[in-house]
């Protein structure tokens, strides 16, 4: 009996040992396929647990509130690592547990906003430009920002709900640099998209690509992997990138201070960085890749397509966000005041 009672108290610790191996993701809606997950807890027996949120700024409060505790990854772009690592909401992470992280495209390692990747790993990147449906209007109508004033395009635009982003095509417009702190600058910005309201007909960022295809917008400013999901879809889909420069941006891997299954973290990140896994999530999200292992992969037309590999004088052009500290505030002011004025 003392026997039987051993190894069933031995047998319940190893349960219990197993029902503890998961990893818990903080990531944007739609933007890793299911096949992945199911395809790491089956080799790994790590399940993974996904909560989502629709920006940035959604994942920072949150973090913010649970002081960096219930979540081992989250996916924040580029400059939000910056603002986390401030605040001290992240961990260092140990690449030496890394083996496919030879496999990142050197040019998109050691940013400003993470010097030698201390604290983030690329999970995917790619820029902010217009997606147009060449169904309802001619896309060679748009070559800069400054075109998206012209009045006969009244109630026909969506906004992505991003603040950085949408004041990078108005500072780009005026002739300003996206990350200005000069307030006057930011102001004239701010001006400038009030005068461009009556063209736009919403803002969002819960998956944006649904007006387009639905036929409710022409044409958006998007992200890329969103265009070529409509693209897909639609088959009527061009993605423009005006000549003034336009957001880049990377979103990647982050270690919550507060995270309970690190170990397991590192394993989930080893695992998408593999070339294999990466063609899977590039198919499935339509960005761009940050695994230049996973490029040979790729079909030729998925190769040589602008939306998901951009041509070198777009990143040429292109401009990252830099967390502007205090500064951001004066953004945000200006922001509110231009979703009251939609509104």
């Amino acid at each position: 009996m003392k026997k039987w009672l051993t190894l069933t108290a031995t047998m319940l610790i190893s349960f219990s040992s197993m029902a503890q191996e998961k990893v818990v993701l903080y990531n944007w809606a739609d933007y890793i396929p299911d096949s992945v997950l199911r395809s790491f807890t089956k080799e790994t027996g790590i399940k993974v647990e996904v909560a989502t949120f629709d920006s940035n700024e959604t994942m920072f409060a949150k973090l913010q509130l649970v002081n960096g505790k219930g979540y081992d990854l989250a996916v924040p772009t580029t400059f939000f690592i910056e603002r986390m690592k401030r605040a001290d909401l992240i961990q260092p992470i140990d690449k030496s547990k890394l083996k496919n992280f030879k496999n990142l495209e050197p040019t998109l390692l050691n940013q400003a906003y993470d010097p030698e990747n201390k604290y983030s790993i690329p999970y995917l990147w790619g820029s902010t430009a217009v997606a147009v449906n060449t169904d309802e209007m001619d896309a060679s109508s748009i070559t800069s920002w400054k075109d998206l004033w012209k009045p006969e395009f009244k109630d026909q635009i969506l906004l992505l709900d991003d603040v950085r982003d949408i004041f990078l095509m108005a500072l780009k417009a005026k002739g300003f640099e996206n990350n200005t702190t000069n307030e006057d600058e930011i102001r004239q910005a701010y001006e400038a998209l009030v005068e461009l309201l009556p063209n736009v007909k919403l803002f969002l960022s819960d998956s944006p690509k649904g007006p387009l295809i639905q036929g409710n917008v022409p044409m958006g400013v998007m992200w890329n992997g969103e265009t070529y999901m409509a693209q897909l879809e639609l088959g009527t889909v061009e993605y423009v990138y005006p000549s003034e420069g336009v957001t880049l941006w990377v979103d990647s891997f982050v270690i919550p201070k507060g995270a309970e299954n690190v170990e397991n973290a590192h394993k989930f990140i080893d695992y998408v960085l593999r070339a294999d896994i990466g063609k899977i999530i590039l198919e499935g999200v339509g960005n761009s890749t940050p695994n230049r292992a996973t490029i040979p992969l790729l079909s030729e037309e998925m190769r040589n397509n602008p939306m998901v590999v951009p041509p070198a004088e777009v990143i040429e052009k292109g401009s990252f966000h830099r967390d502007l500290g205090e500064v951001n505030a004066i953004y945000e002011k200006y922001w509110q005041m231009l979703k009251q004025a939609k509104s």
